[in-house]
């Protein structure tokens, strides 16, 4: 014991008097989602907000939005200062909270999609263009087994032209030409 300290000053822990350590009543009591989760689900809406804002304007009107969602997003494209456009965010998002996010989120889960899609048929036809300036004559022959409606003769003068035009330092129009031509016949097939 300390000097000057007495039992009595002892904090105690008081109990009630019907506690009993084994009863588990409080399980059947459903509190909702936590504080932490409320807070992930608003910043989910506030960033989906986000997404509307960077949206082209086209795909933004294909959307069915509230007028007041529409009116905040809107003003949130012609804001430049950075607080007040943080500000509005969190506005998109706490109206966000009133409206039925799953549309919103489906849409432009499918622009995400179509935008992968693109990003992965345009770098097979950079893989096709690149395959035919290093190899040549047998890249073109699996080329035109993959793809038989392709112009050989068109492909082979574009190969040439540009690796003439690549080993005099010109610029590369052969070969961008090149590239429109693979692009148009590789078409959508190529995903």
């Amino acid at each position: 014991m300390y000097p000057g300290f007495t039992a009595a000053m002892e904090p105690s822990i008081v109990l009630p008097m019907s506690y009993d350590p084994n009863d588990n009543d409080d399980d059947d009591i459903d509190y909702g989602p936590s504080k932490s989760e409320l807070k992930r689900q608003s910043q989910g809406l506030q960033d989906l907000g986000e997404q509307l804002i960077g949206l082209p304007q086209a795909e933004f009107d294909a959307l069915e939005l509230p007028d007041s969602l529409r009116d905040a997003v809107a003003l949130a494209r012609r804001i430049t200062a950075h607080g007040g456009l943080y500000r509005q965010k969190q506005y998109i998002g706490k109206l966000m909270r009133n409206v039925d996010a799953e549309p919103i989120r489906k849409a432009l889960e499918a622009r995400n999609l179509r935008q992968r899609s693109e990003t992965l048929r345009l770098r097979k036809v950079e893989a096709w263009r690149a395959k035919l300036l290093e190899a040549g004559v047998p890249a073109l022959d699996e080329l035109l087994a993959e793809c038989p409606g392709i112009d050989r003769g068109t492909v082979t003068r574009l190969v040439a032209q540009a690796l003439r035009e690549r080993d005099r330092g010109q610029p590369p129009r052969a070969s961008r030409e090149l590239f429109a031509v693979l692009r148009d016949a590789l078409g959508t097939d190529a995903t």
